[in-house]
Parts: structure tokens; sequence; C-alpha cells
């Protein structure tokens, strides 16, 4: 076979930017100023981190909202934000921006949270390693995916569609020029929210050796 899948990983390396937050005001201030990379980092990386949450895990904008400001309507509206349907960072900033805007401005009273749980917003640098598996077919394709990271599932799903820019993975996308169509499709109807990581994995694999 010409065109063999290469499995890939991801790890992020973690810094402190130094804004924090109190409130929804100033969370709305700091999610306007920080780096790209910093909204991936509370949204994207927070759902892999918490690859064992099903259905859909909360990202950390929500959960602090919900849990520590205890405002549960606001934290409601950002856990249902998909992140991964927004092409880029700044799509996805400009999502949570207009959220806040709008419940700031139908409120005269702000909360504060209680010292020391102020939201401290984090960013990241990711690193993409190739692995050493690498599947000629998609026999050897089922059998590397039982057993490569949930990082290297993670990469491939929810990552492709910033690097792709396209409502595409990179599982279907392999199959897709191998012709096999059907397989694609069904692979692109699977709703990661719905399950874990490793419920994915395994619907994958039934769905390959079903169709392939």
């Amino acid at each position: 076979m010409n065109n063999p899948f290469h499995f890939y990983t991801q790890f992020h390396l973690v810094k402190l930017t130094g804004i924090k937050a109190k409130n929804p005001v100033e969370l709305l201030s700091g999610i306007k100023s920080v780096p790209a990379s910093s909204i991936y980092y509370h949204t994207h990386r927070f759902l892999q981190q918490h690859h064992y949450l099903s259905p859909e895990p909360p990202n950390d904008f929500a959960y602090w909202l919900t849990n520590i400001l205890n405002l549960r309507e606001l934290g409601e509206r950002f856990a249902v934000v998909n992140t991964v349907r927004f092409g880029n960072m700044d799509e996805l900033r400009d999502e949570f921006l207009k959220i806040l805007t709008e419940n700031n401005s139908k409120t005269n009273n702000v909360t504060n949270c209680p010292e020391g749980y102020e939201f401290h917003f984090m960013s990241c640098v990711t690193f993409v390693i190739p692995t050493s598996n690498i599947a000629e077919d998609s026999k050897e394709f089922v059998e590397i995916l039982k057993k490569v990271s949930i990082n290297s599932i993670y990469f491939h799903i929810f990552d492709a569609r910033m690097r792709l820019q396209r409502d595409e993975n990179d599982f279907a996308a392999w199959f897709k020029s191998l012709g096999y169509d059907e397989l694609s499709r069904s692979i692109m109807r699977l709703d990661p929210y719905t399950m874990t990581l490793e419920g994915l994995r395994q619907k994958i694999i039934k769905l390959v050796q079903r169709y392939a």
C-alpha cells in the first residue's frame, strides 16, 4: 500500500500567563487578552485530560463559573459550547466573549469568587511527535488502535479539525482515501462528546472491522 497511516501523539508544556480573574467581568477581560494557546489549554486540553468523563465534559471556564462562582446558568452556557466545532481558537474565543458580554450587560451585581479561588489563565506549548506505529491496511490499523495512547486518538480525532481546517478527522480522511467511503462517513458521524476516548476507540475499532 502506498498510503500508510502514520500515528502521531502529542504532549503539552504548561505555562503561566500571570493573568487571573475573580469575577465574570475580569474573566471576559482575560479571555480577550490571553494568547490563543490559553484558550486551547482551557478547552481542548481539559477534554483530553478528563477523557474518563462522559457525557460531554465541561471546559475550565464552565467548571469555574459553575462550581466556584455558583453561576450555574452562565456556566451551563459555557459547558454547551461545542468546542471542537470551531475551526480555530479565535473563533472559539469570540463565542465565549459573546456569552460573557451578553451576561455582563444584564446584571449590575458582580459575583466575586472567594479569595484564593481566582481563575488563573494558563497556556501551553504543544509538541507533536511521530510514533513508530504505521498501519499499512485496515487490519494493522485496528491492531495499532487497540494499543496507542488516548493522546494519539485525541490528536487524530479532535486536533485534526484545526490542522485540516475542515469538518473531517485524520481517521476518516485516511479511510476515504482508500475508498472506504461508508466507513469514513460512519467515523465522521460518531459524536465524541457522548463517550469517553476509550469508548471512542472501541467504536472506531468496531466500525473498521465491520466495513473494512
